[in-house]
């Protein structure tokens, strides 16, 4: 069974550079274009075995999100990747 990747970044280029390569590589991929949208792909998602998000995002930024996901008993200890163009 593969493992479960969820990206967060606004750049649809960036997301989809992403996820071709993680794809490629035998990973299921989740997508949100932001950190709202990322809480939400969480809460309907099975067990995601890593995170990349972005910093800088609308509605919610990256750190905002991280430290959402933190919080939560069932992703306290999914890592993250912060990746971001800064």
């Amino acid at each position: 069974m593969a493992k479960t990747i969820l990206i967060v970044d606004d750049s649809t280029s960036l997301r989809t550079v992403v996820k071709l390569a993680l794809v490629r590589a035998g990973y299921d991929v989740l997508e949100a274009s932001d950190g709202k949208q990322g809480l939400a792909q969480l809460d309907k998602a099975g067990k995601v075995n890593l995170i990349v998000s972005d910093v800088n995002m609308p509605v919610m930024d990256g750190i905002a999100f991280v430290t959402q996901v933190k919080q939560h008993p069932r992703h306290k200890f999914t890592p993250v990747i912060m990746l971001t163009t800064e």
